[in-house]
């Protein structure tokens, strides 16, 4: 019998087996693999998981479930950090791990901007979420879902979407649809900003007011004359730059900054 989902918790329980044996072969997992399930809820991913590695890690905020959760899988299988998402620490998984989850959708884009800070340690991650975030991690520029978290996401990994997952699979059903999304971070010869902060400073200000050209909205950075000579027209949006025209910018504001 499920537990009954508590809303302060964003919590929709993946009940279609169909969908959860189409997740757990996305994942691939391989036996010595070191996997971390976040939210693992009433484990209805847990337990194909578990079945296939020699060990799996899984952070849950909820006491209850983590509760019915230990009491359900041995400890020589599974541990079960139970805290928060958006604060835990994913060093304490070792150098290297992967990571799958359903996210509840009232914390996707903070835990990925807090996963992103893991990024050199993850291998990949394999999440569902609102399809309209999907559409937003995967939106290329000079498109309606292109955006902050496009750019800022983009920056650091790859990303591909896999399947979408109906309001039905879930209980109780969402009002939304859902998809799974794959996340690999970009090798260490990506290309960088030289000041990460300074980049998402001026992804954010770009962002700030999408109907404003770059000659406002980036006035505190850079002069318009400073932007032309990037080869970038500041009479553009934001949101018809690639991530590498924001690179270019957030350098040239270090360089160049605008005059008082």
């Amino acid at each position: 019998m499920l537990p009954r989902a508590k809303k302060r918790f964003g919590q929709h329980f993946l009940t279609d087996r169909h969908y959860i044996a189409r997740i757990v072969s996305a994942v691939a997992p391989q036996r010595d693999d070191v996997l971390v399930e976040i939210g693992p809820g009433p484990g209805a991913i847990t337990e194909p998981l578990v079945a296939r590695l020699d060990h799996l890690h899984a952070v849950e905020v909820d006491r209850d479930l983590a509760s019915a959760l230990r009491a359900r899988f041995p400890t020589d299988k599974f541990t079960l950090h139970e805290a928060d998402v958006l604060s835990f620490d994913f060093s304490v998984l070792g150098p290297r791990f992967r990571a799958v989850g359903n996210l509840p959708y009232n914390i996707s884009t903070p835990f990925l901007f807090h996963l992103g800070t893991f990024a050199d340690q993850l291998i990949d991650g394999t999440f569902m979420l609102q399809k309209e975030v999907v559409d937003r991690m995967v939106a290329a520029p000079d498109t309606a879902a292109y955006g902050r978290l496009s750019v800022m996401l983009q920056y650091r990994f790859a990303m591909k979407r896999m399947f979408d997952v109906p309001p039905g699979a879930f209980t109780p059903p969402p009002k939304v649809d859902s998809a799974i999304v794959r996340i690999v971070p970009l090798p260490p010869q990506r290309l960088r900003a030289i000041d990460d902060t300074r980049f998402a400073a001026i992804v954010t200000a770009g962002f700030g007011q999408r109907r404003k050209t770059l000659a406002n909205t980036l006035k505190p950075f850079l002069a318009a004359a400073a932007i032309i000579s990037l080869g970038i027209d500041p009479k553009r949006r934001a949101e018809t730059l690639s991530v590498a025209e924001f690179v270019m910018l957030a350098d040239h504001s270090i360089h160049c900054p605008p005059t008082p």
